[in-house]
């Protein structure tokens, strides 16, 4: 009986023992792991991602209207009247002036009534050359007569209509050569008239930036008249021929807003997109351990970080492009670095 006692006692110091060694180590690794989380730095990551890597260029253009019409005279005499001034507002086809219109309206009247007659002539002939009463010389004598007093009627007409100077296009007069009294000769410009509605940007590009830039590419106009509005638009054309200056000229189309309605003639600064580098791993600069001609950053695997220098191409805004030292999807640091060294643990704070 004693020694089956003794044997119970054995046993359960020597459990006793084993669950003493197991806790003393499972306090071991709780400090442990309050130690990794105590001296893991806390950082935000990006992924490195490709990309095209567009830098701004920026040149500045005057303003014009992309439709900018000179009203021309297509009659002479006397201007008899004037409905429009400097300002005015128009639509296409809208009365502008009036030329002494007496002697054009008289000549209308009788080759109208010419025309008239000639047409019942031709008319009566074809009847009787039905009846055979007449000879055919004498049918397409009376259809000859008829066709020259038609044309003497439509040039007459024409003429007639001439005396009144109308609109080309909707828009406003931003110039005007008469005034009641002045005589006008045919093919004298008695007006200009501007669509705003409507701008287009004239301005040169260096050879070195020209061919980046194509038809259809999207750009942005601000202007010092409102320093806060940005208009978009789009390249219209480039001209495959330069000056002699070796620029070449490029013209941009944009929309006026209502709200805030430029002009003709003022000056606007067009931002281009231009790609500095195409299909290219970028990164923030801010990633940057090191400096532009030392770059270093932190790239993150796991729960460390491991310091790794790279090589950079070219630099758009806040961005960099990556041509040695990082693969695509590679998480770097881009805040809390200061805080490292080489191979550290950390812990992600942020992850974009």
């Amino acid at each position: 009986m004693r020694k089956r006692l003794i044997g119970i006692i054995g046993i359960l110091l020597v459990l006793g023992g084993i669950g003493y060694v197991l806790a003393a180590n499972r306090a071991r690794m709780a400090a442990r792991s309050e130690s990794f989380e105590l001296t893991a730095y806390p950082v935000a990551v990006v992924p490195v991602v490709r990309r095209d890597l567009a830098v701004p260029l920026t040149q500045i253009g005057e303003i014009a209207a992309r439709k900018d019409v000179a009203v021309i005279s297509e009659t002479q005499g006397k201007v008899t009247a004037v409905y429009v001034d400097i300002g005015s507002k128009v639509a296409a086809g809208s009365l502008l002036a009036k030329v002494d219109d007496e002697l054009p309206r008289a000549n209308f009247l009788t080759a109208q009534t010419s025309y008239e007659k000639a047409r019942k002539d031709l008319e009566r002939l074809e009847s009787l050359y039905r009846q055979e009463i007449i000879a055919l010389s004498e049918l397409e004598a009376g259809r000859l007569g008829l066709r020259s007093a038609e044309a003497q009627y439509t040039s007459a007409r024409r003429q007639y209509r001439n005396a009144g100077i109308t609109s080309p296009i909707a828009g406003q007069i931003s110039a005007k050569a008469i005034e009641v009294g002045t005589m006008v000769a045919a093919g004298m410009a008695v007006a200009n008239v501007v669509d705003i509605s409507q701008l287009k940007v004239k301005l040169n590009l260096a050879e070195a930036d020209v061919f980046q830039v194509k038809p259809g590419d999207p750009v942005t106009i601000r202007t010092d008249v409102y320093p806060e509005r940005v208009y978009s638009g789009q390249v219209a054309t480039v001209s495959a021929k330069g000056d002699e200056a070796h620029t070449y000229p490029v013209e941009i189309r944009f929309q006026n807003d209502p709200q805030y309605p430029l002009k003709a003639g003022m000056f606007g600064r067009v931002t281009f997109r231009t790609q500095a580098a195409r299909d290219s791993l970028v990164i923030p600069r801010e990633a940057l351990a090191g400096s532009v001609k030392d770059p270093q950053v932190y790239v993150v695997a796991g729960r460390v970080a491991r310091l790794r220098r790279i090589v950079i191409g070219k630099e758009a805004g806040s961005y960099l492009a990556v041509l040695q030292g990082l693969r695509e999807g590679e998480r770097v640091v881009v805040n809390g670095q200061n805080n490292l060294t080489d191979n550290v643990r950390v812990t992600l704070v942020q992850s974009r």
